[in-house]
């Protein structure tokens, strides 16, 4: 544990902010396996609007890297117009 006052609530912004951040990835990752799994056209295009959303919030805040939000939105709307 941090001896000085300024480390101690460190540590607590910085496991508020890992709890948020852990609830958005695992949102994110939930949302894509949807889309993955979706099999009507009209329901995959709605659920992929949502999780490009979901992913650059994510790459916007730093959560995932810029190639890989680009990569899965990418694959997942591929993955979208060939049903």
């Amino acid at each position: 544990m941090p001896n000085i006052k300024s480390a101690k609530k460190r540590v607590k912004t910085t496991a508020k902010s890992r709890l948020a951040n852990s609830s958005e990835k695992s949102a994110m990752r939930s949302a894509i396996k949807k889309v993955e799994n979706a099999t009507n056209k009209e329901e995959a295009i709605v659920l992929l609007n949502t999780v490009t959303k979901k992913i650059d919030k994510a790459a916007s805040k730093g959560l995932v890297h810029k190639n890989y939000a680009a990569r899965q939105k990418s694959r997942l709307t591929l993955k979208v117009n060939s049903l």
